[in-house]
């Protein structure tokens, strides 16, 4: 078994995403035959306006439901608590003192959240994109003589506008923000944030049409995705550092001037007394940007082949369907799937000398193959450390709490690298090659996982060392056992356990049902997050060599533990404990 997986024929593709000949593989559709008096263009919209008609009432009232549930929600978390601290605030309540933090952060936080949403919009363009019609559309009307840029236009713009939601609510929570920390003036604070709001997820929308409609830029999003993960990364660690008084100042300008996600940043900072010189040029240029995005994007938006567009229906309906039944690996897995990409990677090892070493030799092959999976594992490694070094200063509950996302991420990082372990889970009967009982075979699984994730850890703990933490920064690599245990337990899960949330025994009315799936679901990192918190938050803080040394025990235990659990379930995958 290709441990990548099955070909998907992308080695025939060169780097660029086109075949040997220079031809785009998606540009798969005959030229039209019809000519300008053929247009039926206004005739089809026409007589579809009048068979929905029926049906449009229903339409208006879910769309209307949703609304109503997405403003009640807005309501009862964020206009009802802003309200009351507005009104604390008049009765003498003093707030500002929160707000040199405040101002230290927003430049590079700003630019961090809006270079995320640029790149989250692209990534998102690899699979779907903003002109998604539904698989109706795709597969009878667009083949017809009609005008594509009349039918695809409104789901362009559909798109920009449930963009832009999160970014005029985003905009909001900044008004709020500044008017009690900063005591700016609640109008100009949301005039000048709502600059960022709306034109930085417009831009976002258009980066993803571009991806959509160029294969050469797909592949270029593809390549960049890791660096521009790594700078977002720096730029909320920057914004974190800020806080705790470290700042650099000329990197903050040249970040708030390097780009779109910067004059956001600008835009924000205006009304504060912590402004930027040239606020209205930024603002400025960032209006001219997404004019002239908007525009050719418009244009643009009906230039998208029609083959695409009803392969990526199908694939936007077949995600949808995996999470309708909580099935997030499938949907994952059809979205990593239906993405182009470059030519993979033929890379080999020397052959092993000896039978145990066949299952590590195979999955150190298949990561040599898949660098990306090895480089996420390292940038999620970055903020736990940052977390866990925070944690060191911090008391109370924001202690426990900053050492569970420490944890987390932790977790996150190692479950990269079994990738090759989840893939014998999803079909047991790939197993068939091998002469180890499934559970055997799982618990092997572990080993390239566990070094690996020990020398990254390692290196996280070299670096929080060289910045000056003491020795629980060597508790980076003695938390991956547990971590690697927590993982295999996951990825042994089996078929999913919708019934958990259906199931008879329930109490009618009573609710239990998502709780009791989610604890199935993540029941590995649960119980490793959950019994390691306590003695990781102790060595954090105190900084002894007896706390250390506990948590790091702790964290051989439970991972012997979680890996026996491991071991169990994938037993009960296969008849009497064999692939089949």
């Amino acid at each position: 078994m290709d441990p990548d997986g099955p070909d998907d024929g992308l080695h025939d593709l060169d780097p660029a995403g086109l075949d040997p000949d220079g031809s785009d593989p998606a540009d798969t559709d005959p030229a039209p035959e019809w000519t300008e008096d053929d247009d039926w263009t206004g005739e089809a919209l026409a007589l579809l306006r009048t068979l929905r008609a029926p049906h449009r009432r229903t339409r208006a009232g879910q769309i209307g439901f949703t609304v109503y549930c997405v403003l009640l929600v807005l309501v009862v978390w964020g206009v009802t608590p802003s309200l009351g601290l507005f009104l604390q605030s008049s009765m003498g309540a003093d707030y500002t003192g929160s707000g040199p933090a405040v101002l230290a952060a927003l430049p590079s936080g700003i630019a961090a959240v809006a270079l995320a949403a640029v790149l989250l919009a692209a990534r998102d363009g690899l699979w779907r994109g903003p002109v998604l019609p539904p698989r109706a559309t795709a597969d009878w009307l667009l083949p017809q003589p009609v005008r594509p840029g009349r039918v695809l236009r409104p789901w362009f713009w559909l798109s920009c506008g449930l963009a832009v939601a999160p970014g005029v609510v985003a905009a909001a929570a900044g008004m709020v923000t500044l008017g009690l920390t900063v005591r700016t003036g609640l109008l100009a604070a949301l005039g000048w944030c709502l600059l960022g709001g709306i034109c930085v997820p417009l831009l976002a929308t258009c980066a993803g049409l571009a991806v959509e409609l160029n294969d050469r830029v797909a592949v270029l999003v593809r390549r960049l995705t890791p660096y521009l993960t790594l700078v977002v990364l720096l730029l909320a660690a920057q914004s974190a550092l800020a806080v705790q008084g470290h700042r650099i100042p000329w990197l903050e300008r040249v970040e708030l001037w390097s780009g779109p996600w910067g004059w956001a940043g600008l835009a924000a900072l205006a009304p504060t007394p912590a402004a930027q010189p040239g606020a209205w040029a930024g603002a400025v240029l960032l209006l001219i940007l997404t004019g002239v995005c908007a525009v050719l994007a418009d244009r643009a938006c009906g230039n998208v082949q029609p083959a695409r567009l009803r392969e990526r229906a199908r694939t936007a309906a077949g995600v949808l369907a995996a999470l309708r039944t909580v099935e997030l690996r499938a949907a994952r897995l059809a979205v990593t799937g239906s993405a182009p990409g470059a030519a993979p990677r033929r890379l080999r090892l020397p052959a092993p000398r000896a039978p145990w070493q066949v299952v590590p030799w195979r999955d150190a092959l298949a990561l040599l193959r898949s660098p990306a999976r090895l480089g996420r594992a390292v940038l999620l490694a970055v903020p736990a450390t940052l977390l866990a070094f925070l944690v060191h200063s911090a008391t109370g509950v924001a202690s426990w709490a900053g050492t569970a996302l420490a944890l987390v991420f932790g977790y996150l990082a190692v479950a990269q690298l079994l990738e090759p372990a989840r893939i014998e889970t999803d079909d047991p009967r790939r197993a068939s090659w091998s002469p180890y009982p499934f559970g055997e075979l799982m618990l092997r699984h572990a080993i390239v996982p566990m070094v690996l994730g020990v020398l990254i850890g390692s290196a996280c703990a070299v670096a929080a060392l060289l910045c000056g933490a003491g020795a629980q920064a060597w508790l980076a690599a003695a938390v991956v056992p547990a971590m690697v245990g927590a993982a295999l337990v996951n990825a042994c899960r089996g078929v999913i356990r919708q019934d958990l949330m259906l199931g008879s025994s329930q109490a009618p009315g009573s609710g239990i049902g998502p709780f009791l799936f989610a604890a199935w679901y993540a029941a590995g990192p649960a119980v490793a997050v959950a019994v390691l918190t306590l003695p990781f938050t102790r060595a954090f803080t105190s900084g002894t060599p007896t706390a250390t040394v506990s948590a790091a025990l702790w964290s051989v235990l439970v991972g012997a533990a979680l890996l026996w659990w491991a071991r169990e379930r994938a037993t009960r995958m296969t008849p009497r404990g064999r692939a089949v």
